[in-house]
């Protein structure tokens, strides 16, 4: 267990937190707070004990160096708005900027400004640790990378605590882990088979039935030699995808690929598909965009006595509507599973909210890369730099 922010004497206190507003933003315009509002009730709790707060987060790729594009401003507005009381925006996050910001709230400025914050310098994170007494890390999403400000900076604080969203985070996706309610079934889609060979690999010794569609299907059936058109595959591969569905055997773990799909010859909006069995040598030189009936009904029905399940990852390619019908039954499977549901990853996230039933899954999860490298099995660098309880 982590040291959590419940665990720490925040009267008087300035603690930073490491928040996750990533989030998409267009000519100043925030597409969806999501992250902002999964950060409130961490920064509440702050406020509420009597600290005052520092907040950083990185936004998008700047490369190193300022870009007003990529500038934290417009979430400083915003969080004004869902707070119900001022934000103190610093124009950089470290030097006399941030230093002579004072306030109750005080959001600095984008920490990827600078080189120094995803190389781990240790002198761009003591300044950091220098802003704030405490030290608070509410950033799930960034928690697999071991940049100054989620990793680096816990050298130079006395005790390094987790937010309440990463508290939660590490319940849920650590419960799922570690002691599974069951029938256990996991759920990945997606593109690439290699974005998710690490969680197929350490879940293959937990889960009772995997399930597997989306284009990283089409790497396992090439594997088998079944013609696969001109969808997706990543041949360097093979050989993975092989050895996947071989150990799933020798562990008695069910592993359903799709056995029909619909295939296109172009993806974009108005594309005629047509649903073949997975096999069927018609598919030319088309590819395959979504599951097909057969495959919705058995993915619906290995899914339906599931009492934990892990989603991460559409289908096909839900964002046109014609082909979402397979991660959109895939969605309304999970949300009537009568036990612990947990999404991660954009795609899937966005999937339930566009099916509407996102307020019918138990947990979703913040972080997308972090959440298939915890499923993976992989230490996280920003969890691992956490305090322990005693």
């Amino acid at each position: 267990m982590k040291l959590s922010i419940r665990d720490l004497d925040l009267k008087g206190q300035r603690v930073f937190i490491r928040v996750d507003f990533n989030v998409p933003l267009k000519d100043g315009r925030i597409g969806d707070d999501t992250r902002i509002r999964s950060s409130l009730p961490t920064i509440q709790y702050a406020l509420d004990h009597g600290a005052s707060v520092v907040l950083a987060s990185h936004l998008g790729r700047p490369k190193g160096k300022p870009n007003p594009e990529l500038s934290l401003r417009p979430i400083a507005d915003r969080l004004a708005e869902l707070l119900g009381t001022p934000v103190v925006f610093a124009t950089d996050c470290t030097g006399d900027a941030a230093r002579s910001a004072t306030g109750d709230i005080v959001l600095l400025e984008n920490l990827r400004f600078h080189p120094e914050e995803e190389k781990n310098d240790a002198v761009f994170a003591k300044a950091l640790a220098s802003l704030a007494t405490r030290y608070v890390n509410d950033a799930f999403g960034a928690a697999h990378r071991a940049h100054a400000s989620v990793e680096g900076i816990t050298h130079f604080v006395g005790q390094a605590a987790a937010g309440l969203l990463m508290e939660k985070e590490l319940q849920y996706l650590g419960h799922a882990l570690e002691a599974p309610e069951r029938p256990f079934v996991a759920i990945l889609g997606g593109a690439k088979v290699s974005d998710k060979i690490g969680v197929i690999q350490n879940m293959l010794g937990k889960v009772d039935r995997l399930i597997i569609g989306g284009a990283m299907a089409y790497t396992f059936f090439k594997s088998r030699g079944v013609p696969v058109g001109r969808s997706l595959v990543e041949d360097d591969k093979l050989g993975e995808a092989q050895a996947i569905e071989a150990d799933a055997g020798a562990r008695g773990v069910r592993l359903l690929l799709p056995t029909d799909h619909v295939v296109t010859a172009k993806i974009e909006a108005g594309a005629m598909g047509e649903v073949l069995a997975v096999g069927d040598a018609r598919i030319g030189d088309r590819m395959g965009v979504d599951i097909g009936p057969a495959s919705i009904a058995a993915y619906t029905s290995a899914i339906a006595d599931a009492k934990t399940v892990v989603w991460n990852g559409p289908m096909g390619v839900f964002e046109i509507d014609a082909f979402a019908a397979g991660t959109n039954a895939v969605a309304r499977a999970v949300a009537a599973v009568k036990g612990t549901t947990i999404i991660g990853g954009g795609d899937s996230i966005a999937a339930v909210k566009k099916a509407g039933i996102a307020d019918r899954i138990t947990h979703i999860s913040t972080g997308g890369g972090a959440s298939l490298e915890f499923l993976g099995g992989q230490t996280l660098p920003g969890v691992a730099a956490l305090a322990d309880k005693r």
